[in-house]
């Protein structure tokens, strides 16, 4: 069953993220990752309000997962960690 990958992000310093942006899309690729929805128009209903919203689908929870511990997205979060506030969550999609 596919997973969603949902991020939520305020991001601090624009140059380090963009580098972290950079490596994590390859990263996410490269694990069968599709971006559904990268930055754009929100509409923040409830909770704690961030500027950039990120939904990811991978094939699986266990795909998303990998990417998540793999060599290559680890690289990039080293860029994120300091560069911006984040939440991040993977739950599995509903067949249908």
């Amino acid at each position: 069953m596919s997973a969603l990958w949902i991020a939520h992000v305020t991001v601090t310093d624009e140059e380090n993220y963009m580098k972290y942006a950079r490596l994590a899309t390859e990263a996410i690729l490269a694990h069968g990752g599709a971006f559904l929805a990268r930055g754009g128009r929100n509409i923040w209903m409830e909770g704690t309000p961030r500027a950039r919203n990120v939904v990811i689908r991978f094939p699986s929870v266990e795909a998303a997962e990998a990417c998540y511990h793999s060599p290559g997205y680890q690289k990039a979060l080293g860029f994120a960690r300091d560069a911006s506030e984040r939440d991040l969550m993977v739950v599995e999609e509903l067949e249908g």
